[in-house]
């Protein structure tokens, strides 16, 4: 049995620094560091820096609070782990999005954030085209306004395209052509193709 998947988590904004390291470290061992999850970083933040209770910032990150209190539970042992024996600790990864302005390119259709708010946004991260436009998904948000490549299944081998079958992911349609999987267009698996 798989399982289940991983929700992914909100965060606010990334953290200003990427870790810390231990002063005047007495330790022999050297290159010992704890790596911190952005959602544990932005569980630490929201409880003990923002002085939340668990069921707030379990809705700010949206997750469920015994999610939130297992995140919580983490960081905070790794922390510990980090002070203990003298070890750096470092920023990075997770399964997470931030809570940042989102923006769409008018070339490949790509639906993207940019969590520095504080740089111009100057490209497509896919297709590197300069086409993009700042989207703002609320009550205004136009259901007819989608990526062109939403609907049609592509070979990333031959090229060779049919419209998607909703229900059916795209994964599990074989290619006519070369017996290939499909994959959705636009994806970074079908870029070899120009459309």
């Amino acid at each position: 049995m798989s399982p289940r998947p991983i929700r992914i988590r909100k965060v606010s904004k990334p953290p200003v620094v990427s870790g810390f390291k231990p002063f005047g470290n007495k330790n022999t061992e050297k290159n010992k560091s704890v790596f911190l999850h952005y959602e544990e970083y932005e569980a630490l933040r929201l409880c003990d820096y923002e002085m939340l209770n668990h069921h707030q910032a379990a809705v700010l990150m949206d997750v469920s609070r015994p999610t939130l209190t297992r995140i919580y539970s983490r960081a905070r042992q790794k922390i510990a782990e980090a002070l203990v024996d003298g070890k750096s600790i470092i920023i990075e990864g997770g399964k997470i999005y931030f809570d940042s302005d989102w923006y769409m390119c008018e070339n490949c259709g790509c639906n993207f954030n940019h969590p520095v708010k504080t740089e111009e946004i100057k490209f497509c991260p896919l297709c590197k085209s300069n086409k993009i436009t700042n989207i703002e998904l609320g009550e205004e948000y136009d259901e007819n306004y989608k990526p062109r490549c939403d609907d049609i299944c592509i070979c990333p081998e031959c090229g060779y395209e049919q419209p998607h079958q909703p229900g059916r992911p795209c994964k599990n349609e074989i290619c006519p052509q070369c017996n290939n999987r499909m994959v959705r267009k636009g994806t970074p698996h079908s870029r070899k193709f120009n459309y």
